[in-house]
């Protein structure tokens, strides 16, 4: 099997190792624009050796968003706005650059984290929309959507994905978790549909499958469309989505073109009773790669480059993505290289940091006037 360090092909995209920087939202946008704390946060990663650098959950409209603080991407303003950002990470990093798509749904319009996070009443917040009139926790019932709403979201998905590529964006990720639109629509918890969008799995699998399909072909074919999904709701069985449910979902995105499923789970109920711990969702992983044979990204506390090789190596997942342990030490990778023995591609300019012995060059992989990167040698 392959390990920590070895490339991985997703379509037509090199990843040159399986390590992926985790969407984190940043809440620090004005009407969704991206900003100097973007090119700040993101360019932290430059010269971290990651496989996958993927911005935070950038969301599809305005009504969309989880705060109004929250990334957005939908008109050209927000469009050139990132372009910047990745065109700046870009110059500098050969990792490829993935977007995260997302709508919350009913849980939109809410106060930025570290403000509490409840919901916020127009005029600085918003009426949520999701599939049925059922709020989360004791927040406000959300609008629910009707044909022409819906048809709506799926078009504004599709647009962000165009936006996105002319960004300069090389993976799109679709949110499909933690309790936001897609997973509305998925979840029994949430949806107490009787139209062709509520009621059984299959009908109520169609909105998730509408998204993907949309972006699908909004985004060149050359390049990959994964899914995250809450694959547990940590909820008493036979309270919300079971293992087989999302398993099935999973089969139907291979079926349909996805490229890799991102492994995550809770955020439909504050009910739920999630039983954390070290590797904790890397179970959902395994089990959805074993069933499906899709690309599966595992995610949720993984700290250890020991721990990370031995998901990959076993074959429990083809990625891992780290969140948490990335916001702390952005060269996590370089750390994950020693420890493992081998070697992590670093800019020129850092290479002082990396190596008491200094680097092995590559090719170079820009142009003359630019400082190339070079591999650093295990120490």
């Amino acid at each position: 099997m392959p390990g920590l360090f070895d490339p991985l092909e997703l379509r037509g995209v090199t990843l040159p190792n399986r390590v992926m920087l985790s969407p984190m939202c940043q809440y620090s946008y004005t009407d969704g624009v991206a900003n100097d704390w973007a090119m700040i946060h993101l360019g932290r990663y430059v010269a971290s050796g990651l496989g996958l650098i993927m911005a935070e959950a950038t969301h599809v409209s305005a009504r969309g968003r989880i705060t109004p603080g929250c990334l957005g991407l939908w008109s050209n303003t927000h469009e050139a706005a990132l372009a910047k950002v990745v065109a700046a990470v870009k110059a500098w990093s050969a990792t490829p650059f993935g977007v995260q798509l997302a709508h919350a749904g009913r849980k939109a319009s809410c106060e930025i984290q570290w403000l509490g996070g409840k919901p916020v009443a127009p005029p600085r917040g918003w009426r949520t929309m999701g599939p049925s009139a059922i709020g989360f926790d004791d927040w406000p019932a959300p609008e629910p959507m009707d044909e022409a709403e819906i048809a709506g979201v799926v078009a504004e998905f599709a647009a962000a994905a165009r936006h996105a590529d002319r960004a300069g964006a090389d993976v799109i990720e679709i949110h499909g978790a933690h309790g936001y639109l897609c997973h509305q629509f998925l979840s029994p918890v949430s949806n107490q549909r009787t139209d062709r969008w509520g009621g059984s799995l299959e009908n109520r699998m169609r909105f998730h499958l509408a998204v993907f399909d949309a972006v699908r072909a909004a985004f060149p074919a050359r390049k990959p469309v994964g899914m995250r999904l809450s694959i547990s709701e940590w909820l008493p069985a036979g309270e919300g989505l079971s293992l087989d449910d999302v398993t099935r979902l999973a089969a139907v995105l291979k079926e349909r073109g996805c490229d890799f499923i991102d492994c995550s789970s809770g955020g439909i109920s504050a009910k739920q009773q999630v039983e954390a711990g070290p590797g904790y969702q890397v179970p959902f992983a395994e089990h959805i790669r074993k069933a499906t044979g899709i690309r599966i990204v595992a995610v949720g506390m993984i700290t250890d480059p020991h721990q990370a090789e031995a998901i990959v190596r076993e074959g429990k997942a083809d990625m891992v993505a780290l969140a948490r342990a990335l916001l702390h030490d952005p060269q996590w990778t370089w750390r994950a290289a020693d420890a493992l023995g081998t070697a992590v591609s670093v800019p020129s300019q850092y290479l002082r940091g990396r190596t008491i012995s200094g680097g092995v060059p590559k090719e170079p992989v820009y142009p003359a006037a630019q400082p190339q990167r070079a591999v650093a040698a295990p120490s």
